[in-house]
């Protein structure tokens, strides 16, 4: 193995070393490693149910769009009374 390649896998080595520890939430530290484990962030959790809300607003939308009037029109009333 000439020096190129050398420096080349141990290039290849340390990054793949580092994406696994980012991966499984090690963290170094001034004497050795820690794994920290990833709870469940509020913010992240609001977000998702933001997003799960307009994916059934969104859902609903495209079923008025793609009924007849008469459909849609009771859909129409239906929402009015749900508010």
């Amino acid at each position: 193995m000439n020096p190129f390649e050398m420096v080349v896998a141990i290039i290849a080595i340390t990054a793949i070393a580092s994406v696994l520890r980012a991966k499984y939430g090690v963290v170094r530290r001034d004497k050795g490693e820690e794994v920290i484990q990833r709870g469940s962030d509020p913010e992240a959790e609001r977000l998702r149910a933001e997003v799960k809300g307009l994916k059934e607003r969104v859902a609903v939308l495209e079923r008025l769009a793609t009924d007849s009037s008469t459909a849609l029109d009771r859909e129409f009333d239906k929402l009015r009374n749900r508010d």
